[in-house]
C-alpha cells in the first residue's frame, strides 16, 4: 500500500473476505468421517501473508461473522450459527488463527537478514497455523459429533478429520508459501503494498 491509508487497507481486507467466500463454494472433497477437503485453508494462510498477520486475521474474521450471521459464505452455500456449531464448527472458528500464524511467521521472517531464515520463519508459521486448525478442529469434532472430549474418541477424531488430510496439508502449506511470497512480490512491485 503506497500511503498505507485506512481506506485502501479496508478495501483489501474486504477483497481477501471475498477471494475466501468464493474460494469457499468451490465443491469440497467428501471424505470418510465427515470432514470434507476444501480449498479453504490454502486461501486463508495467504490472506495473512498478502495482508499481514493483523489485517488477514480481521479478514478471516469477517468472514467467519458473515457465515455466522447467516449468509451462504461457508462450504457448500451454507451459512449460519449453526453450521459454527456443527461438527466442523471448531475448523471454521480456527482459520483465523491460521491467517494470523501465516502472516506472523511471514512478518518476523522479513525481520531476518538472511533469505534462508525467512522461509524457516515463514513455514514454521504455516505448520503452526494448520496445526492449530487440526487441534481445534479435532477438540471441536470429538466433543460435538462423537459427544465428549476422551481418548477414544479423539483417537476416532484424529482418524477421522487428520490422518486423512495429512498429504493435501502438506501441499497446501507449501503452495501458501509459493503463492503467498509470490503474490506479495508482485504486489510490491505494482505498488500496490508496501
Amino acid at each position: 500500500m503506497k500511503k498505507n491509508s485506512k481506506t485502501q487497507r479496508i478495501c483489501y481486507i474486504a477483497i481477501l473476505t471475498a477471494i475466501i467466500c468464493v474460494v469457499s463454494q468451490l465443491p469440497g472433497i467428501p471424505l470418510p468421517g465427515g470432514v470434507p477437503m476444501t480449498l479453504q485453508t490454502l486461501i486463508i494462510p495467504l490472506a495473512g501473508i498478502i495482508l499481514g498477520w493483523f489485517d488477514g486475521f480481521v479478514a478471516t474474521l469477517l468472514y467467519l461473522i458473515l457465515g455466522a450471521v447467516g449468509l451462504p459464505v461457508f462450504s457448500g452455500f451454507s451459512g449460519g450459527f449453526g453450521v459454527i456449531m456443527g461438527a466442523t464448527g471448531g475448523f471454521i472458528i480456527s482459520f483465523p488463527l491460521m491467517a494470523l500464524f501465516a502472516g506472523l511467521g511471514d512478518r518476523l521472517g522479513e525481520k531476518t537478514v538472511k533469505k534462508p531464515l525467512y522461509y524457516v520463519c515463514l513455514y514454521a508459521g504455516l505448520v503452526i497455523g494448520a496445526a492449530l486448525n487440526y487441534v481445534v478442529g479435532t477438540l471441536w469434532f470429538a466433543r460435538v459429533y462423537l459427544g465428549a472430549i476422551n481418548a477414544e474418541n479423539m483417537s476416532a477424531g484424529f482418524a477421522a478429520c487428520v490422518l486423512p488430510f495429512i498429504p493435501t496439508a502438506i501441499i497446501k502449506i507449501v503452495l501458501a508459501g509459493i503463492f503467498g511470497v509470490a503474490i506479495k512480490r508482485a504486489l510490491r512491485k505494482a505498488g500496490l503494498l508496501k
